[in-house]
């Protein structure tokens, strides 16, 4: 079970905010899927999965969701191939500097443990239509939006997770800004960003996010005190 999705799934709703077309990047196992209650409710999905063990799977699973396409292919900052490492959930691209794997797990970049990967750029299957993307590609969240044509109302990115946080996260930041983005709220790995005027954010909202930023802060100065950072 996602608690993350269903977190966002609830949020959503309580906001009274139904998504038309989304876009999810690195799925992982269908039924962890960020967006899979909107899926079940008859929402437009395109899942996009570089692990082709993955995307068997989720082919077989939502097999009688006709709104759901698949690409099977790694998001990258150039068109060709890839090289990722498979390490189940924290599957991540090889050439990265940081990754939750790398920080967290402590893993080592193992021969073995590679695979290569069709390589794209996020603006050769964004139409300009998605109104909600989820990207959780373990360090290379910044290449999507890079390269993103639709302007989503709402944007979930992993962009932290216990010792780690994402080297591009000044540049997603940048970005967020520049194109009239604000922070509705964290969770332990992810931030989840709203257009404005996509619907208000209000004083609880707000105290929830100040929170959770605390916490995360406690976390990581735990972790310069123990060396992990």
């Amino acid at each position: 079970m996602n608690k993350g999705a269903i977190r966002l799934y609830k949020k959503l709703k309580a906001k009274q905010f139904t998504p038309k077309n989304m876009c999810e990047v690195g799925v992982y196992l269908p039924e962890e899927s960020n967006v899979l209650q909107f899926i079940n409710d008859g929402i437009a999905a395109t899942l996009v999965e570089a692990d082709p063990n993955y995307v068997v799977q989720m082919k077989e699973y939502f097999k009688a969701k006709p709104k759901v396409t698949f690409v099977e292919a790694a998001v990258f900052d150039s068109k060709g191939n890839v090289e990722l490492s498979r390490t189940g959930a924290s599957t991540f691209i090889s050439n990265l500097e940081k990754s939750p794997a790398l920080i967290n797990d402590g893993y080592q970049v193992n021969e073995e443990e590679k695979f290569t990967a069709k390589a794209i750029l996020f603006s050769e299957i964004d139409n300009g239509d998605f109104d909600l993307l989820s990207v959780d590609i373990e360090g290379a969240e910044w290449f999507v939006i890079k390269h993103l044509v639709s302007r989503p109302a709402v944007i979930s990115l992993e962009t932290h997770g216990k010792y780690y946080v994402n080297s591009k996260l000044p540049e997603i930041s940048r970005w967020m800004a520049d194109n009239d983005y604000h922070i509705w709220y964290k969770d332990k790995s992810d931030t989840v960003y709203v257009k404005r005027g996509t619907f208000s954010i209000g004083l609880l909202d707000n105290l929830s996010l100040l929170k959770t930023n605390l916490g995360l802060s406690l976390v990581r100065l735990k972790g310069k005190i123990k060396g992990k950072i």
